[in-house]
């Protein structure tokens, strides 16, 4: 992975997760320097990200969210080349290797529910070889047995809702916390 989102996650350790006009809005007034972009469409997901750049921020964009596209290597040539995006979110080892090989960052969102789940984990991360990967939910428990693997850096999200999960995420071995809860922000 890139040294410089290493660093820019170490030293900022919050990464807003916006689902909404009203989160693009608070997360342009925020200090965070990645964000996550949970929605959007064919149509808006360029200006969505125009803003995110503007205000001087690196946006990822969750590839399973956007409305109006398929689950297929083109979207990643389209965002690449009419977003300005810097990385991908996904579940799926296909669109991670398609955003790898156009030269944007990835992050491997892995959602351990179960014991099967989590012994998948190893074989998603090599087929992909993300950059980071995305735990949820990030229990601290889980987090430290993923961290225990020696993966890549770790992106605790889903259920973080307060100062406590921050803590106790980071303290399991999470590099980082995505969160959509504004209030999250601001720790």
């Amino acid at each position: 992975m890139g040294n410089n989102l290493y660093k820019i996650l170490e030293d900022n350790p919050i990464i807003p997760g916006i689902k909404d006009n009203k989160g693009l809005e608070a997360v342009l007034a925020s200090d965070c320097k990645i964000v996550f972009i949970l929605y959007g469409n064919v149509l808006n997901i360029s200006g969505i990200v125009q803003k995110i750049k503007e205000a001087g921020k690196m946006a990822f964009i969750n590839v399973d969210l956007l409305d109006g596209f398929s689950h297929k290597d083109i979207v990643i040539q389209y965002l690449k080349q009419n977003t300005g995006a810097d990385g991908i979110l996904s579940a799926k080892a296909s669109m991670l290797k398609a955003a790898k090989s156009q030269g944007l960052f990835t992050i491997h969102r892995l959602f351990l529910i179960d014991s099967m789940s989590f012994h998948n984990l190893d074989k998603q991360v090599e087929i992909s070889k993300p950059d980071c990967i995305e735990i949820l939910p990030g229990w601290p428990k889980v987090i430290s047995w993923v961290s225990e693997k020696g993966h890549r850096p770790i992106i605790a999200g889903g259920l973080v809702c307060d100062k406590d999960d921050v803590i106790a995420a980071l303290k399991a071995g999470a590099t980082a916390i995505s969160s959509t809860n504004t209030e999250v922000w601001s720790m």
